[in-house]
Protein backbone atom coordinates (compact mmCIF):
# COMPACT_ATOMS: atom_id res chain seq x y z
CA UNK A 1 0.00 0.00 0.00
CA UNK A 2 3.05 2.31 0.50
CA UNK A 3 3.83 1.85 -3.37
CA UNK A 4 0.90 2.64 -4.29
CA UNK A 5 0.10 5.84 -2.05
CA UNK A 6 3.37 7.14 -3.16
CA UNK A 7 2.81 6.29 -6.90
CA UNK A 8 -0.25 8.43 -6.23
CA UNK A 9 0.85 11.10 -4.34
CA UNK A 10 3.55 11.72 -7.08
CA UNK A 11 0.66 11.50 -10.08
CA UNK A 12 -1.22 14.03 -7.47
CA UNK A 13 1.38 16.85 -6.87
CA UNK A 14 2.58 16.70 -10.63
CA UNK A 15 -1.14 17.36 -11.71
CA UNK A 16 -1.57 20.31 -9.02
CA UNK A 17 1.95 21.79 -10.07
CA UNK A 18 0.60 21.94 -13.92
CA UNK A 19 -2.75 23.36 -12.93
CA UNK A 20 -0.58 26.41 -10.91
CA UNK A 21 1.47 26.88 -13.92
CA UNK A 22 -2.32 27.39 -15.49
CA UNK A 23 -3.16 29.26 -13.30
CA UNK A 24 0.37 31.90 -13.55
CA UNK A 25 -0.83 32.20 -17.15
CA UNK A 26 -3.68 33.24 -16.51
CA UNK A 27 -2.46 35.61 -13.92
CA UNK A 28 0.03 36.92 -15.93
CA UNK A 29 -2.64 37.78 -18.74
CA UNK A 30 -4.31 39.77 -16.19
CA UNK A 31 -1.41 40.91 -15.22
CA UNK A 32 -0.41 42.58 -18.98
CA UNK A 33 -3.65 44.11 -19.14
CA UNK A 34 -3.96 45.64 -15.86
CA UNK A 35 -0.27 47.05 -16.36
CA UNK A 36 -0.90 49.88 -18.59
CA UNK A 37 -4.30 50.53 -16.15
CA UNK A 38 -1.24 51.37 -13.18
CA UNK A 39 0.73 53.31 -15.20
CA UNK A 40 -2.10 55.62 -15.74
CA UNK A 41 -2.01 55.95 -11.87
CA UNK A 42 1.03 56.12 -11.66
CA UNK A 43 1.89 59.51 -13.82
CA UNK A 44 -1.67 61.05 -12.52
CA UNK A 45 -0.17 60.42 -8.93
CA UNK A 46 2.65 62.11 -9.87
CA UNK A 47 1.43 65.11 -11.41
CA UNK A 48 -0.89 65.80 -8.59
CA UNK A 49 2.49 65.94 -6.40
CA UNK A 50 4.17 68.13 -8.49
CA UNK A 51 6.79 65.70 -9.99
CA UNK A 52 5.58 65.60 -13.70
CA UNK A 53 4.15 68.67 -14.53
CA UNK A 54 4.03 70.21 -17.81
CA UNK A 55 1.90 69.85 -21.35
CA UNK A 56 4.70 67.27 -22.61
CA UNK A 57 3.66 65.14 -19.35
CA UNK A 58 -0.16 66.02 -19.74
CA UNK A 59 -0.14 64.23 -23.10
CA UNK A 60 1.82 61.13 -22.31
CA UNK A 61 -0.83 60.65 -19.01
CA UNK A 62 -3.57 61.20 -21.45
CA UNK A 63 -2.24 58.71 -24.25
CA UNK A 64 -1.27 56.34 -21.55
CA UNK A 65 -5.17 57.18 -19.88
CA UNK A 66 -6.55 55.74 -23.42
CA UNK A 67 -3.74 52.96 -24.33
CA UNK A 68 -5.44 51.33 -20.93
CA UNK A 69 -8.64 52.11 -21.38
CA UNK A 70 -8.48 49.92 -24.85
CA UNK A 71 -6.63 47.43 -23.41
CA UNK A 72 -9.08 47.27 -20.44
CA UNK A 73 -11.94 46.88 -23.27
CA UNK A 74 -9.98 43.90 -25.17
CA UNK A 75 -9.31 42.50 -21.68
CA UNK A 76 -13.06 42.14 -20.82
CA UNK A 77 -14.26 41.45 -24.06
CA UNK A 78 -11.96 38.66 -24.04
CA UNK A 79 -12.68 37.62 -20.20
CA UNK A 80 -16.60 37.94 -21.64
CA UNK A 81 -15.75 36.07 -24.65
CA UNK A 82 -13.96 33.09 -22.05
CA UNK A 83 -16.66 33.02 -19.71
CA UNK A 84 -19.71 33.14 -22.01
CA UNK A 85 -18.14 30.24 -24.51
CA UNK A 86 -19.67 27.00 -24.54
CA UNK A 87 -16.87 24.54 -24.55
CA UNK A 88 -17.52 21.08 -26.24
CA UNK A 89 -20.08 18.91 -24.30
CA UNK A 90 -19.73 15.14 -25.28
CA UNK A 91 -22.61 14.54 -26.96
CA UNK A 92 -24.40 11.82 -24.45
CA UNK A 93 -28.09 10.48 -23.00
CA UNK A 94 -28.62 11.65 -19.37
CA UNK A 95 -29.45 8.70 -17.36
CA UNK A 96 -31.36 9.73 -14.52
CA UNK A 97 -31.06 7.79 -10.89
CA UNK A 98 -34.53 6.59 -10.93
CA UNK A 99 -33.54 4.88 -14.40
CA UNK A 100 -30.73 3.11 -13.34
CA UNK A 101 -30.86 3.16 -9.02
CA UNK A 102 -28.48 -0.41 -8.91
CA UNK A 103 -25.87 1.45 -11.52
CA UNK A 104 -25.79 4.75 -9.29
CA UNK A 105 -25.43 2.53 -6.12
CA UNK A 106 -22.80 0.48 -7.86
CA UNK A 107 -21.06 3.72 -8.76
CA UNK A 108 -21.44 5.22 -4.81
CA UNK A 109 -19.93 1.99 -3.58
CA UNK A 110 -17.20 1.63 -5.80
CA UNK A 111 -16.13 5.65 -4.86
CA UNK A 112 -16.80 4.61 -1.22
CA UNK A 113 -14.26 2.18 -1.53
CA UNK A 114 -12.11 4.38 -3.38
CA UNK A 115 -12.42 7.38 -0.78
CA UNK A 116 -13.69 9.95 -3.87
CA UNK A 117 -16.35 11.59 -4.09
CA UNK A 118 -19.16 10.34 -6.33
CA UNK A 119 -19.70 11.42 -9.96
CA UNK A 120 -22.67 14.30 -9.85
CA UNK A 121 -24.55 12.19 -12.67
CA UNK A 122 -24.14 9.40 -15.03
CA UNK A 123 -24.72 9.72 -19.40
CA UNK A 124 -24.32 6.92 -21.57
CA UNK A 125 -22.23 7.15 -24.55
CA UNK A 126 -22.72 5.07 -28.06
CA UNK A 127 -19.17 4.58 -28.17
CA UNK A 128 -16.65 1.78 -26.50
CA UNK A 129 -14.94 4.23 -23.91
CA UNK A 130 -15.41 5.91 -20.34
CA UNK A 131 -14.28 9.03 -18.79
CA UNK A 132 -15.11 12.06 -16.48
CA UNK A 133 -16.54 15.03 -17.68
CA UNK A 134 -16.66 18.30 -16.27
CA UNK A 135 -19.87 20.15 -16.65
CA UNK A 136 -19.84 22.92 -14.41
CA UNK A 137 -18.68 25.56 -16.80
CA UNK A 138 -21.31 28.49 -16.73
CA UNK A 139 -22.59 27.47 -20.05
CA UNK A 140 -23.35 24.24 -19.11
CA UNK A 141 -25.00 26.35 -16.07
CA UNK A 142 -27.22 28.30 -18.41
CA UNK A 143 -28.11 25.36 -20.65
CA UNK A 144 -29.53 23.27 -17.60
CA UNK A 145 -31.26 26.34 -16.51
CA UNK A 146 -32.93 26.50 -19.72
CA UNK A 147 -33.60 23.56 -20.14
CA UNK A 148 -35.58 23.50 -16.65
CA UNK A 149 -37.43 26.26 -18.09
CA UNK A 150 -38.51 24.35 -20.79
CA UNK A 151 -39.35 21.23 -19.41
CA UNK A 152 -40.42 22.33 -15.44
CA UNK A 153 -41.17 18.72 -14.12
CA UNK A 154 -38.42 16.15 -15.27
CA UNK A 155 -34.63 16.25 -14.47
CA UNK A 156 -32.49 17.92 -16.97
CA UNK A 157 -28.78 16.77 -16.21
CA UNK A 158 -29.51 12.68 -15.56
CA UNK A 159 -28.58 13.14 -11.87
CA UNK A 160 -31.94 12.93 -10.62
CA UNK A 161 -31.74 16.34 -8.75
CA UNK A 162 -33.36 19.49 -11.05
CA UNK A 163 -31.25 21.84 -11.81
CA UNK A 164 -33.96 24.80 -11.59
CA UNK A 165 -33.68 24.01 -7.74
CA UNK A 166 -30.26 24.78 -7.28
CA UNK A 167 -27.92 27.52 -7.29
CA UNK A 168 -25.29 26.08 -9.07
CA UNK A 169 -23.91 22.56 -10.89
CA UNK A 170 -22.56 20.12 -8.42
CA UNK A 171 -18.59 20.44 -8.64
CA UNK A 172 -18.62 16.49 -9.51
CA UNK A 173 -18.27 15.33 -12.97
CA UNK A 174 -20.51 13.16 -14.57
CA UNK A 175 -19.32 9.49 -15.49
CA UNK A 176 -19.90 8.91 -18.96
CA UNK A 177 -20.29 4.74 -19.61
CA UNK A 178 -19.94 3.35 -23.32
CA UNK A 179 -23.35 1.84 -23.66
CA UNK A 180 -21.98 -1.25 -25.52
CA UNK A 181 -19.94 -2.16 -22.47
CA UNK A 182 -23.53 -2.41 -20.44
CA UNK A 183 -24.66 -5.16 -23.23
CA UNK A 184 -21.85 -6.87 -23.45
CA UNK A 185 -19.64 -6.63 -19.44
CA UNK A 186 -20.73 -8.19 -16.70
CA UNK A 187 -21.40 -6.62 -13.53
CA UNK A 188 -18.27 -7.35 -11.86
CA UNK A 189 -16.39 -6.49 -15.23
CA UNK A 190 -17.90 -3.24 -15.52
CA UNK A 191 -16.82 -2.76 -11.55
CA UNK A 192 -13.45 -3.26 -12.32
CA UNK A 193 -13.39 -0.94 -15.70
CA UNK A 194 -15.10 2.01 -14.05
CA UNK A 195 -12.86 1.56 -11.22
CA UNK A 196 -9.73 3.94 -12.61
CA UNK A 197 -12.40 6.50 -14.16
CA UNK A 198 -14.57 6.97 -10.77
CA UNK A 199 -11.06 7.32 -8.79
CA UNK A 200 -10.50 10.38 -11.35
CA UNK A 201 -12.95 12.38 -9.13
CA UNK A 202 -10.33 12.61 -6.60
CA UNK A 203 -7.91 15.17 -8.40
CA UNK A 204 -11.32 16.25 -10.14
CA UNK A 205 -12.39 17.81 -7.02
CA UNK A 206 -8.91 19.91 -5.90
CA UNK A 207 -9.22 23.32 -6.55
CA UNK A 208 -6.23 24.36 -8.81
CA UNK A 209 -7.33 21.86 -10.85
CA UNK A 210 -11.07 22.52 -11.53
CA UNK A 211 -10.25 26.02 -11.65
CA UNK A 212 -7.20 25.29 -14.40
CA UNK A 213 -9.56 23.33 -16.35
CA UNK A 214 -12.31 25.87 -16.25
CA UNK A 215 -9.73 28.35 -17.66
CA UNK A 216 -8.73 26.13 -20.39
CA UNK A 217 -12.09 24.68 -21.53
CA UNK A 218 -13.09 28.48 -21.54
CA UNK A 219 -10.78 29.21 -23.94
CA UNK A 220 -11.25 26.12 -26.28
CA UNK A 221 -14.77 27.58 -26.42
CA UNK A 222 -13.97 31.17 -27.10
CA UNK A 223 -11.88 29.57 -29.72
CA UNK A 224 -14.43 27.82 -31.17
CA UNK A 225 -16.93 30.68 -31.03
CA UNK A 226 -14.77 32.70 -33.17
CA UNK A 227 -14.18 30.46 -36.30
CA UNK A 228 -17.69 29.01 -36.38
CA UNK A 229 -19.91 30.51 -39.15
CA UNK A 230 -22.19 33.70 -38.78
CA UNK A 231 -25.17 34.79 -40.19
CA UNK A 232 -26.96 38.13 -40.68
CA UNK A 233 -25.56 41.57 -41.26
CA UNK A 234 -25.01 42.83 -37.60
CA UNK A 235 -23.21 39.59 -36.90
CA UNK A 236 -20.78 39.61 -39.68
CA UNK A 237 -20.20 42.93 -39.03
CA UNK A 238 -19.17 41.96 -35.29
CA UNK A 239 -17.32 39.51 -36.81
CA UNK A 240 -13.69 41.26 -37.12
CA UNK A 241 -13.35 42.35 -33.94
CA UNK A 242 -14.80 38.14 -32.63
CA UNK A 243 -11.53 37.08 -34.81
CA UNK A 244 -9.25 39.46 -33.20
CA UNK A 245 -10.54 38.11 -29.55
CA UNK A 246 -10.28 35.02 -31.15
CA UNK A 247 -6.56 35.36 -32.28
CA UNK A 248 -5.87 36.21 -28.50
CA UNK A 249 -7.83 33.21 -26.91
CA UNK A 250 -6.02 31.11 -29.12
CA UNK A 251 -2.38 32.42 -28.15
CA UNK A 252 -3.41 31.96 -24.35
CA UNK A 253 -4.81 28.36 -25.40
CA UNK A 254 -1.57 27.78 -27.61
CA UNK A 255 0.89 28.55 -24.23
CA UNK A 256 -1.58 26.58 -22.24
CA UNK A 257 -2.12 23.06 -24.55
CA UNK A 258 1.09 21.64 -23.01
CA UNK A 259 0.56 22.00 -19.74
CA UNK A 260 -2.96 21.00 -19.86
CA UNK A 261 -2.05 17.64 -21.23
CA UNK A 262 0.79 16.76 -18.45
CA UNK A 263 -1.72 17.88 -16.04
CA UNK A 264 -4.61 15.41 -17.22
CA UNK A 265 -1.45 12.85 -17.28
CA UNK A 266 -0.82 13.56 -13.85
CA UNK A 267 -4.28 13.03 -12.71
CA UNK A 268 -5.09 10.06 -14.90
CA UNK A 269 -2.03 8.32 -13.23
CA UNK A 270 -3.05 9.32 -9.86
CA UNK A 271 -6.52 7.61 -10.69
CA UNK A 272 -5.29 4.72 -11.88
CA UNK A 273 -2.40 4.14 -9.17
CA UNK A 274 -5.41 4.51 -6.65
CA UNK A 275 -7.90 2.01 -8.11
CA UNK A 276 -5.23 -0.73 -8.30
CA UNK A 277 -6.52 -1.63 -4.64
CA UNK A 278 -10.36 -3.11 -6.24
CA UNK A 279 -10.42 -5.78 -8.42
CA UNK A 280 -7.24 -5.56 -9.41
CA UNK A 281 -7.00 -9.08 -11.17
CA UNK A 282 -10.41 -9.07 -12.54
CA UNK A 283 -9.62 -5.96 -14.12
CA UNK A 284 -6.91 -7.64 -16.42
CA UNK A 285 -9.45 -9.76 -17.74
CA UNK A 286 -11.79 -6.88 -18.33
CA UNK A 287 -9.62 -5.05 -19.93
CA UNK A 288 -9.59 -7.86 -22.34
CA UNK A 289 -13.64 -7.62 -23.09
CA UNK A 290 -13.16 -4.02 -23.77
CA UNK A 291 -10.86 -4.52 -26.73
CA UNK A 292 -13.41 -7.46 -27.48
CA UNK A 293 -16.23 -5.30 -27.43
CA UNK A 294 -14.37 -2.31 -29.31
CA UNK A 295 -13.62 -4.96 -31.97
CA UNK A 296 -17.63 -6.10 -32.35
CA UNK A 297 -18.62 -2.74 -32.07
CA UNK A 298 -16.92 -1.22 -34.59
CA UNK A 299 -17.70 -4.19 -37.18
CA UNK A 300 -21.36 -3.52 -36.25
CA UNK A 301 -21.41 -0.05 -37.13
CA UNK A 302 -19.16 -0.08 -40.34
CA UNK A 303 -21.21 -3.56 -41.53
CA UNK A 304 -24.61 -3.68 -40.53
CA UNK A 305 -25.34 -0.48 -38.99
CA UNK A 306 -23.57 2.03 -41.52
CA UNK A 307 -26.23 0.33 -44.68
CA UNK A 308 -29.64 0.83 -43.04
CA UNK A 309 -28.69 4.27 -42.41
CA UNK A 310 -28.22 4.97 -45.52
CA UNK A 311 -31.58 3.58 -46.57
CA UNK A 312 -33.09 5.94 -44.11
CA UNK A 313 -33.37 2.93 -41.59
CA UNK A 314 -31.40 3.62 -37.60
CA UNK A 315 -31.62 -0.17 -35.71
CA UNK A 316 -33.16 0.72 -32.60
CA UNK A 317 -31.28 -2.40 -30.45
CA UNK A 318 -27.79 -1.67 -31.51
CA UNK A 319 -26.39 -2.59 -28.19
CA UNK A 320 -28.48 -5.70 -28.17
CA UNK A 321 -26.89 -6.40 -31.61
CA UNK A 322 -23.24 -6.09 -30.30
CA UNK A 323 -23.89 -9.15 -28.33
CA UNK A 324 -24.63 -10.62 -31.50
CA UNK A 325 -22.12 -9.46 -33.14
CA UNK A 326 -19.88 -10.62 -29.73
CA UNK A 327 -20.97 -13.89 -29.84
CA UNK A 328 -20.55 -14.51 -33.41
CA UNK A 329 -17.49 -13.52 -33.31
CA UNK A 330 -16.57 -15.73 -30.45
CA UNK A 331 -17.71 -18.65 -32.09
CA UNK A 332 -16.04 -18.07 -35.66
CA UNK A 333 -12.74 -17.38 -34.22
CA UNK A 334 -12.34 -18.80 -30.81
CA UNK A 335 -11.26 -15.99 -28.62
CA UNK A 336 -12.52 -16.98 -25.43
CA UNK A 337 -12.65 -20.69 -23.45
CA UNK A 338 -15.54 -20.93 -20.86
CA UNK A 339 -17.74 -18.44 -23.34
CA UNK A 340 -20.90 -20.16 -22.38
CA UNK A 341 -20.56 -19.74 -18.37
CA UNK A 342 -19.48 -16.18 -18.89
CA UNK A 343 -22.92 -15.22 -20.91
CA UNK A 344 -24.37 -16.83 -17.46
CA UNK A 345 -23.16 -14.50 -15.29
CA UNK A 346 -25.55 -11.11 -14.53
CA UNK A 347 -25.30 -8.68 -17.70
CA UNK A 348 -24.31 -4.97 -16.89
CA UNK A 349 -27.45 -4.08 -18.15
CA UNK A 350 -29.36 -5.27 -15.68
CA UNK A 351 -28.33 -2.57 -13.32
CA UNK A 352 -31.15 0.00 -15.54
CA UNK A 353 -34.57 -0.27 -15.29
CA UNK A 354 -35.38 0.30 -18.57
CA UNK A 355 -32.61 -1.07 -20.55
CA UNK A 356 -34.40 -1.42 -24.12
CA UNK A 357 -34.93 2.48 -23.87
CA UNK A 358 -31.94 2.88 -23.16
CA UNK A 359 -30.96 0.91 -25.83
CA UNK A 360 -33.17 3.16 -28.22
CA UNK A 361 -31.88 6.39 -27.47
CA UNK A 362 -28.03 5.52 -27.56
CA UNK A 363 -28.82 4.11 -30.89
CA UNK A 364 -30.53 7.22 -32.45
CA UNK A 365 -27.92 9.01 -30.87
CA UNK A 366 -24.85 6.96 -32.62
CA UNK A 367 -27.08 7.25 -35.99
CA UNK A 368 -26.69 11.45 -35.48
CA UNK A 369 -23.15 10.98 -34.67
CA UNK A 370 -21.82 8.56 -36.99
CA UNK A 371 -23.88 9.53 -39.66
CA UNK A 372 -25.73 12.96 -39.63
CA UNK A 373 -29.32 11.77 -38.84
CA UNK A 374 -32.50 13.58 -37.82
CA UNK A 375 -33.27 14.18 -33.87
CA UNK A 376 -36.81 12.53 -34.67
CA UNK A 377 -38.25 9.54 -36.12
CA UNK A 378 -40.01 10.54 -39.35
CA UNK A 379 -41.36 9.09 -42.93
CA UNK A 380 -37.81 8.56 -44.25
CA UNK A 381 -36.12 8.06 -40.84
CA UNK A 382 -37.84 5.21 -39.10
CA UNK A 383 -36.52 2.65 -36.18
CA UNK A 384 -35.81 -0.65 -37.68
CA UNK A 385 -35.95 -4.24 -35.08
CA UNK A 386 -33.51 -6.81 -36.07
CA UNK A 387 -36.34 -9.02 -37.51
CA UNK A 388 -36.97 -6.69 -40.09
CA UNK A 389 -33.82 -5.68 -40.64
CA UNK A 390 -33.57 -8.41 -43.82
CA UNK A 391 -36.64 -7.25 -45.46
CA UNK A 392 -36.37 -3.43 -44.77
CA UNK A 393 -32.85 -2.65 -44.87
CA UNK A 394 -30.87 -5.53 -46.86
CA UNK A 395 -33.64 -6.11 -49.94
CA UNK A 396 -34.44 -2.54 -49.94
CA UNK A 397 -31.14 -1.72 -50.47
CA UNK A 398 -30.40 -4.26 -53.20
CA UNK A 399 -33.53 -3.00 -54.98
CA UNK A 400 -32.64 0.57 -54.81
CA UNK A 401 -29.49 0.44 -56.18
CA UNK A 402 -30.36 -2.16 -58.72
CA UNK A 403 -32.38 -0.05 -60.03
CA UNK A 404 -29.93 3.34 -59.86
CA UNK A 405 -27.50 0.50 -62.30
CA UNK A 406 -30.66 0.74 -64.46
CA UNK A 407 -31.49 3.94 -64.75
CA UNK A 408 -27.69 4.95 -65.15
CA UNK A 409 -27.56 2.48 -68.31
CA UNK A 410 -30.38 3.90 -69.73
CA UNK A 411 -29.35 7.53 -69.75
CA UNK A 412 -25.56 5.84 -71.51
CA UNK A 413 -28.33 4.08 -73.94
CA UNK A 414 -27.34 0.90 -73.34
CA UNK A 415 -29.92 -1.27 -74.74
CA UNK A 416 -31.76 -4.33 -72.96
CA UNK A 417 -34.19 -7.07 -73.22
CA UNK A 418 -37.82 -6.85 -73.99
CA UNK A 419 -40.95 -8.88 -72.54
CA UNK A 420 -43.64 -10.09 -75.03
CA UNK A 421 -45.20 -6.56 -75.50
CA UNK A 422 -41.82 -5.32 -76.04
CA UNK A 423 -41.41 -3.36 -73.24
CA UNK A 424 -37.93 -2.93 -71.72
CA UNK A 425 -37.66 -4.89 -68.66
CA UNK A 426 -34.58 -4.76 -66.27
CA UNK A 427 -32.09 -8.09 -66.74
CA UNK A 428 -28.72 -9.13 -64.78
CA UNK A 429 -27.71 -10.06 -68.57
CA UNK A 430 -28.00 -6.54 -69.48
CA UNK A 431 -25.48 -5.67 -67.04
CA UNK A 432 -22.85 -8.52 -67.41
CA UNK A 433 -22.81 -7.84 -71.20
CA UNK A 434 -22.43 -4.64 -71.29
CA UNK A 435 -19.72 -4.51 -68.43
CA UNK A 436 -17.73 -8.02 -70.30
CA UNK A 437 -17.77 -5.58 -73.97
CA UNK A 438 -14.84 -3.57 -72.81
CA UNK A 439 -12.52 -1.72 -70.01
CA UNK A 440 -14.10 1.18 -70.96
CA UNK A 441 -17.65 0.84 -70.72
CA UNK A 442 -17.11 -0.20 -66.92
CA UNK A 443 -14.99 3.36 -66.52
CA UNK A 444 -17.89 5.38 -67.74
CA UNK A 445 -20.60 2.85 -65.60
CA UNK A 446 -18.69 3.40 -62.85
CA UNK A 447 -18.22 7.77 -63.28
CA UNK A 448 -22.30 7.31 -63.85
CA UNK A 449 -22.81 5.51 -60.64
CA UNK A 450 -20.59 7.96 -58.68
CA UNK A 451 -22.24 10.72 -60.13
CA UNK A 452 -25.80 10.11 -59.21
CA UNK A 453 -25.27 8.46 -55.64
CA UNK A 454 -22.90 12.12 -55.17
CA UNK A 455 -26.15 13.61 -56.84
CA UNK A 456 -28.87 11.91 -54.50
CA UNK A 457 -26.62 13.15 -51.27
CA UNK A 458 -26.51 15.96 -51.80
CA UNK A 459 -30.43 16.30 -52.43
CA UNK A 460 -30.80 14.95 -49.07
CA UNK A 461 -32.24 17.16 -46.10
CA UNK A 462 -29.01 17.96 -43.75
CA UNK A 463 -30.09 17.43 -40.27
CA UNK A 464 -30.02 20.87 -38.51
CA UNK A 465 -28.70 21.02 -34.63
CA UNK A 466 -29.70 23.23 -32.41
CA UNK A 467 -27.08 24.88 -32.20
CA UNK A 468 -27.26 26.12 -35.68
CA UNK A 469 -30.50 27.63 -35.14
CA UNK A 470 -33.01 25.11 -33.25
CA UNK A 471 -34.92 25.60 -30.41
CA UNK A 472 -32.08 24.72 -28.03
CA UNK A 473 -33.32 21.67 -26.68
CA UNK A 474 -31.08 18.95 -28.33
CA UNK A 475 -28.22 16.80 -27.35
CA UNK A 476 -25.71 18.60 -29.86
CA UNK A 477 -26.47 22.10 -28.66
CA UNK A 478 -23.32 22.36 -27.18
CA UNK A 479 -21.66 21.49 -30.33
CA UNK A 480 -22.55 24.75 -31.70
CA UNK A 481 -23.33 24.37 -35.78
CA UNK A 482 -20.72 21.82 -36.36
CA UNK A 483 -21.54 20.07 -39.95
CA UNK A 484 -23.12 16.35 -39.08
CA UNK A 485 -21.80 13.38 -38.85
CA UNK A 486 -19.44 14.86 -36.34
CA UNK A 487 -17.47 11.07 -36.45
CA UNK A 488 -17.65 9.76 -39.92
CA UNK A 489 -17.42 5.94 -40.17
CA UNK A 490 -15.74 5.65 -43.52
CA UNK A 491 -14.05 7.60 -46.51
CA UNK A 492 -16.33 8.53 -49.69
CA UNK A 493 -16.65 5.44 -51.73
CA UNK A 494 -14.39 5.54 -55.30
CA UNK A 495 -16.61 4.67 -58.85
CA UNK A 496 -15.44 1.48 -58.79
CA UNK A 497 -16.14 0.54 -54.95
CA UNK A 498 -19.65 2.00 -55.44
CA UNK A 499 -20.09 -0.32 -59.29
CA UNK A 500 -19.38 -3.25 -57.41
CA UNK A 501 -21.40 -2.53 -54.81
CA UNK A 502 -24.34 -2.28 -57.33
CA UNK A 503 -23.42 -5.38 -59.06
CA UNK A 504 -23.71 -7.36 -56.43
CA UNK A 505 -26.62 -6.14 -55.49
CA UNK A 506 -27.91 -6.62 -58.82
CA UNK A 507 -27.02 -10.42 -58.65
CA UNK A 508 -28.78 -10.38 -54.96
CA UNK A 509 -31.94 -9.31 -56.87
CA UNK A 510 -31.74 -11.83 -59.56
CA UNK A 511 -31.14 -14.72 -57.06
CA UNK A 512 -33.96 -13.49 -54.92
CA UNK A 513 -36.61 -13.22 -57.31
CA UNK A 514 -35.26 -16.40 -59.90
CA UNK A 515 -33.54 -18.92 -57.60
CA UNK A 516 -35.09 -18.67 -54.56
CA UNK A 517 -32.76 -17.05 -52.32
CA UNK A 518 -33.67 -14.78 -49.33
CA UNK A 519 -31.78 -11.55 -47.86
CA UNK A 520 -30.54 -12.18 -44.30
CA UNK A 521 -28.48 -10.27 -41.72
CA UNK A 522 -24.83 -11.80 -40.80
CA UNK A 523 -23.84 -10.07 -37.28
CA UNK A 524 -20.17 -9.15 -38.71
CA UNK A 525 -20.44 -8.72 -42.48
CA UNK A 526 -23.81 -7.00 -42.37
CA UNK A 527 -26.13 -8.11 -45.46
CA UNK A 528 -25.82 -11.01 -46.34
CA UNK A 529 -27.81 -13.28 -49.39
CA UNK A 530 -29.09 -16.44 -48.47
CA UNK A 531 -29.56 -19.66 -50.44
CA UNK A 532 -31.18 -22.91 -48.66
CA UNK A 533 -30.50 -21.32 -45.66
CA UNK A 534 -27.25 -20.95 -45.67
CA UNK A 535 -25.42 -17.39 -46.33
CA UNK A 536 -22.93 -17.44 -49.89
CA UNK A 537 -20.29 -15.18 -48.66
CA UNK A 538 -17.89 -15.52 -52.00
CA UNK A 539 -20.14 -13.69 -54.90
CA UNK A 540 -17.18 -10.73 -53.51
CA UNK A 541 -14.72 -12.08 -56.27
CA UNK A 542 -17.03 -12.96 -59.15
CA UNK A 543 -17.99 -9.66 -59.30
CA UNK A 544 -15.45 -8.22 -59.00
CA UNK A 545 -13.41 -9.86 -61.98
CA UNK A 546 -16.45 -8.71 -64.20
CA UNK A 547 -16.21 -4.97 -62.76
CA UNK A 548 -12.10 -4.32 -62.77
CA UNK A 549 -11.21 -7.08 -65.54
CA UNK A 550 -14.15 -7.30 -67.99
CA UNK A 551 -14.10 -11.40 -67.02
CA UNK A 552 -17.71 -12.38 -66.81
CA UNK A 553 -16.77 -16.31 -66.91
CA UNK A 554 -16.36 -16.27 -63.00
CA UNK A 555 -19.59 -14.83 -62.24
CA UNK A 556 -21.60 -16.83 -64.81
CA UNK A 557 -20.26 -19.99 -63.10
CA UNK A 558 -21.40 -18.70 -60.01
CA UNK A 559 -24.51 -17.85 -61.17
CA UNK A 560 -25.03 -21.20 -62.78
CA UNK A 561 -24.49 -23.17 -59.23
CA UNK A 562 -26.92 -21.14 -57.69
CA UNK A 563 -29.50 -21.62 -60.32
CA UNK A 564 -30.07 -18.22 -61.35
CA UNK A 565 -31.72 -16.84 -64.43
CA UNK A 566 -30.08 -14.10 -65.62
CA UNK A 567 -32.04 -13.40 -68.90
CA UNK A 568 -35.38 -12.89 -66.64
CA UNK A 569 -36.51 -9.73 -65.60
CA UNK A 570 -35.85 -8.37 -62.12
CA UNK A 571 -38.57 -6.42 -59.78
CA UNK A 572 -37.15 -2.85 -58.68
CA UNK A 573 -37.97 -0.40 -56.25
Amino acid sequence: MSGTGTGEELGAQAARARALVLLRIRSRATAVALLPAALAVVLFAAGAQGFAEGSGWDAVRWAVTAGAVVVLLIAAAVAIAVVRAKPAVSPTVPLSEEAAPDLYRLVRDLAERLEVPAPSAIALTPDCDSWLEDRTHPAADRAAKEAARRDPRGPADGSGNHPGRRRRVQAAPVLVIGSPFLWWMRVAELRAVLAPVVAGTGPSAHPDIAAARRFVRGLDGAVADAAAPVHGPLRKVLRLPGRFIGRIARLLLRSCRGHAAEMERGVAAAASTRAQAVDYGLRVVAQEQVGLAYAGWDRLLTRVALPAWRMGRWPSRLDAGVVSALTELSRRDRLAEGFTTRLGERPACDLLEEPGAADEAASLLAARLFHGGPAETGPDWAPVDWQQYPEEVVDRKWRTEAARLHRVLDTMGVPHASDSAGVGVPTLARVVEHLAAGRDGGEALAAGIGAAVAREEAQAPQPVTGGAGGSGGDVLDLWGPDPLPLFPLQPPRTGTELLADHVAAMVCCAAVDTAGAAPGLDWLDGPALLVDGERRADLGSPVLSLVEDGDAEPLRSWLASVGVRSDKPVRLV
